[in-house]
């Protein structure tokens, strides 16, 4: 049985606030159907300033979701770790953890867009001793006990409802993001399928004497899209994928090693790379991958066909997987 994810962005390069509130209201119901139909996690991300709208506020979804389901998981990979106050962080992630039961999963990296950081006022050199101070502050925060930060004593309270914290993992595709995960004993989420770097983050965890695991992308990890006609639905609505290979080709240097790699210029170039790929039912099941990522509403994806998407996935190929 592979692990299934559906994916939300809520991207909308043509978002009205109308328009944004049907999306944000749709990707919800859409949470609580996979819930019920046994996916895995609900997988959600952080940008911030840009113009097709893309979620800056995945801790607000999370609670959103877990609102409105019972038993599904959801992941935010990845946060921007050094945009984020560390104490304000520890209390958002601690109450999540609370509110679901324990099914909040967080990746924390440290991002790629030097604009980012600009529009918020933090220094851009300065980011991986912030991502150190954050991840740092949060696992002492999380303990409930009174501690020192930036000089002053300071409690973080309620304590999370995970012992020994909320699932707490480093992303990024460097060795220093190895090392900082090995050094503090987290896991380590490589950003593309590496697994020279996976080894690297085992060697750092047998010189601090810490213990960890990773959760490395497999070699192929496309996002899904489930159609009855793929031809049809790539001329109709090929131009949502495209849009958002396009963006992060946008943001991605030659150094960036990401899962969600493309240079496709167009939609054809598109499919047939591979990176985006609409399936039957069929050729779905028969994918034969680790993971399945359903990426239902991508690109600004009219809510309809996101619908007709999903249900596919849910009513004709979780059945046959055994979900």
């Amino acid at each position: 049985m592979p692990f299934t994810v559906v994916r939300f962005n809520l991207v909308d390069p043509r978002g009205t606030p109308e328009s944004l509130s049907e999306r944000y209201r749709a990707a919800l119901a859409m949470a609580a159907y996979a819930d019920e139909h046994g996916v895995d996690t609900v997988q959600t991300e952080e940008h911030h300033g840009v113009a097709d709208n893309w979620l800056p506020s995945p801790f607000a979804f999370a609670g959103a979701v877990f609102g409105a389901t019972r038993r599904i998981a959801v992941t935010v990979s990845a946060i921007i770790g050094p945009l984020h106050d560390p104490l304000r962080l520890a209390e958002e992630i601690a109450v999540l953890d609370l509110l679901s039961g324990g099914r909040l999963v967080t990746v924390a990296g440290i991002g790629y867009r030097p604009e980012e950081y600009e529009e918020r006022g933090v220094d851009w050199g300065r980011r991986g001793k912030l991502q150190d101070l954050l991840l740092e502050t949060l696992l002492r925060a999380w303990s409930g006990e009174p501690f020192t930060y930036q000089g002053r004593t300071v409690r973080v309270t309620p304590r999370p409802f995970t012992r020994p914290h909320p699932l707490l993992l480093v992303g990024g595709s460097s060795k220093a993001a190895a090392r900082r995960a090995a050094r503090l004993g987290l896991p380590f989420f490589p950003s593309a399928h590496l697994p020279e770097l996976e080894a690297y983050y085992r060697e750092r965890c047998a010189e601090y004497g810490t213990e960890g695991w990773t959760m490395m992308p497999a070699r192929e990890t496309p996002l899904l899209h489930v159609s009855e006609d793929p031809d049809r639905c790539w001329a109709r609505y090929g131009e949502h994928f495209l849009h958002e290979a396009r963006t992060y080709a946008s943001w991605q240097s030659k150094d960036i090693r990401s899962a969600v790699r493309s240079t496709a210029t167009t939609t054809r170039e598109l499919r047939a790379e591979g990176v985006y790929r609409i399936v039957t039912p069929d050729e779905c099941v028969a994918l034969g991958l680790e993971s399945l990522v359903l990426h239902p509403l991508c690109g600004g994806m009219p809510v309809d066909e996101a619908w007709r998407s999903l249900r596919l996935f849910g009513e004709d190929v979780l059945p046959r997987l055994g979900a």
